[in-house]
């Protein structure tokens, strides 16, 4: 059955050609009769979500960090600003994006473009929407502002 995709909320038990298949939110276990081998897939997550959160503390991420930031900056504040430029952008409206934009600007904590089109781009990057009332148009209308 390979190639079939199972989505499991809670606990799920599957038995199948001879083999037991238990899938927890912590761990997916894999028993064969035959040989009575089992494979723990559960110690794998978990070590890979520790070393994920030890990246994060050491500030190594793999995403790529704003090119808005002001070269002054110094790189203990880099990832700080962008987490707040990334939250500005998934929480508020255009207008208030490029207020804050120019308040950061301001403080000497970003470069802004001059293009306002490449401002656009890396805002869109970093997660805002670009639907209604997130245009291009829009934003160019407030971001000199």
């Amino acid at each position: 059955m390979a190639g079939n995709t199972v989505y499991v909320q809670g606990s799920y038990v599957d038995v199948h050609d001879n083999e037991v298949v238990n899938l927890s939110i912590d761990k997916a276990t894999v028993k064969l009769n035959e040989n009575d081998r089992s494979a723990t897939i559960g110690d794998a997550c978990q070590s890979k979500n520790e070393n994920l959160n030890l990246n994060k503390e050491e500030g190594q991420r793999n995403e790529e960090l704003t090119f808005l930031l002001h070269p002054s900056v110094d790189s203990k504040q880099e990832w700080q600003i962008h987490d707040e430029i990334c939250r500005l952008v998934k929480r508020q409206g255009i207008q208030e994006i490029c207020q804050y934009l120019w308040q950061l600007k301001n403080e000497q904590k970003v470069l802004l473009p001059q293009v306002a089109e490449k401002a656009y781009k890396e805002l869109v990057r970093l997660g805002m929407p670009h639907g209604d009332g997130y245009s291009l148009k829009t934003f160019m209308k407030y971001y000199k502002r």
